[in-house]
């Protein structure tokens, strides 16, 4: 319920931006995502060490009420008819704090009420019911905006909607079986955060998937500026239509988590394989001749886009220890989504300047060289260090793991 709220509200923020900022559409959408995101690599180090060291069952209830407020006063704003720009600027930046705190807990928190070897498919799982969420929640934001006329207004009682569903998450939380929950003990002295930081700098496995999300998160999921422009500057469609495009991609992004969900193992060559198939979609998205085309194209987006995301956020989780895993997860979050601030003003500066389409062009492009860069300097430093390893013991086998 709280996930269809989020989506609702991400489609109908938009909008009220789009409504707000009459001929600066495209850098107003980009400052506001960046706000919205930039907690995330402001606090995300700060919020790891938070859920490690606090029961995530309190902790997760916290922020969802965090998460609501914001909500609840941007709509109102709106409803009232005195939202402004700064306005969603201010109230962005605070939903995204409350987010920062709330993404490293309960991401760390599924390895708390599932056993080990259900991992993969539990994180698969969780996907698919976010990505459910998505199918139904910016088209029922479309739909809503128009039915209540299209502005400010309209957008206000769809943001006040995800406002209420932020209870749904807050009772089950409180009602879950406290015995029942596995929290690993963590570090609560000094240098706890560094300690993290330490951990993820000796493992090159981890250091290569958190290269891949950088390039990703920063240059090619920027779906809440891309689909809103293209809809309305290249296509000249209104809400409806743009809120409908949110659902065709999660079509794809549902299928990805239910085929992550089967996946029992999760290698590197995947997670390199699936970000390059990500980037080239979206390029091909930024060539698509109507609107019809692009839409049909967005399920395939949304597939590659989760089936990255999906095998990533597993592989992070499955080889972490578990005193740790808040730690690794918050910087994993705070990489993934932290990149954000920076891409998506450079995502809305190129929409302004030279139009729509290249927003998923650059985006794309982006993405591939990337991602392509950092497999090829993981693949020159695991054969540097096999060659180091080979007179001391034969160690060139284990030294350069099944990653491709």
């Amino acid at each position: 319920m709280s996930n269809t709220g989020t989506w609702m509200q991400r489609v109908a923020q938009d909008w009220l931006v789009l409504e707000l900022a009459a001929g600066t559409g495209a850098t107003a959408l980009g400052i506001t995502t960046g706000l919205q995101f930039l907690p995330f690599l402001l606090l995300t180090p700060i919020a790891g060490l938070v859920a490690d060291r606090m029961p995530k069952q309190r902790l997760l209830q916290l922020t969802n009420l965090g998460m609501a407020l914001p909500a609840a006063v941007l709509g109102v704003l709106a409803v009232t008819g005195t939202a402004e720009v700064w306005h969603v600027y201010i109230l962005a930046f605070l939903l995204g704090s409350a987010s920062a705190f709330d993404a490293p807990a309960r991401q760390s928190f599924v390895s708390e009420i599932v056993d080990p070897g259900d991992l993969t498919n539990a994180v698969g799982l969780n996907s698919a019911s976010f990505n459910a969420a998505r199918l139904v929640g910016p088209g029922l934001a479309g739909v809503l905006i128009a039915a209540l006329g299209g502005g400010a207004v309209g957008t206000g009682w769809v943001i006040l909607l995800n406002a209420v569903s932020y209870a749904a998450p807050i009772w089950s939380l409180r009602h879950l079986d406290v015995s029942r929950i596995d929290a690993a003990p963590a570090n609560r002295g000094p240098g706890a955060i560094r300690e993290g930081i330490a951990y993820v700098r000796a493992r090159p496995d981890l250091v290569l998937v958190l290269s891949l999300v950088f390039f990703a998160g920063t240059f090619g999921l920027n779906f809440q500026i891309t689909s809103a422009l293209m809809a309305t500057e290249v296509f000249g469609k209104g809400p409806e239509e743009f809120g409908l495009l949110g659902s065709f991609l999660a079509v794809g992004s549902l299928t990805g988590a239910l085929l992550a969900a089967r996946r029992p193992h999760v290698r590197h060559r995947l997670v390199v394989g699936s970000a390059l198939l990500f980037g080239a979609t979206v390029v091909l998205a930024g060539l698509m001749p109507t609107y019809l085309t692009f839409a049909l194209l967005a399920p395939i987006t949304g597939l590659t886009a989760l089936t990255f995301i999906t095998s990533a956020n597993t592989y992070m989780q499955l080889h972490t220890d578990a005193g740790v895993r808040g730690r690794v997860m918050a910087l994993y979050l705070m990489i993934f989504m932290g990149g954000t601030p920076v891409g998506a003003p450079i995502i809305g500066w190129i929409g302004h300047e030279y139009g729509a389409r290249w927003t998923l062009l650059g985006g794309g492009l982006l993405t591939i060289a990337g991602v392509a860069i950092s497999a090829l300097v993981f693949l020159r430093l695991e054969r540097a260090r096999a060659e180091r390893d080979v007179p001391t013991g034969g160690r060139a086998a284990e030294a350069a793991p099944a990653a491709f």
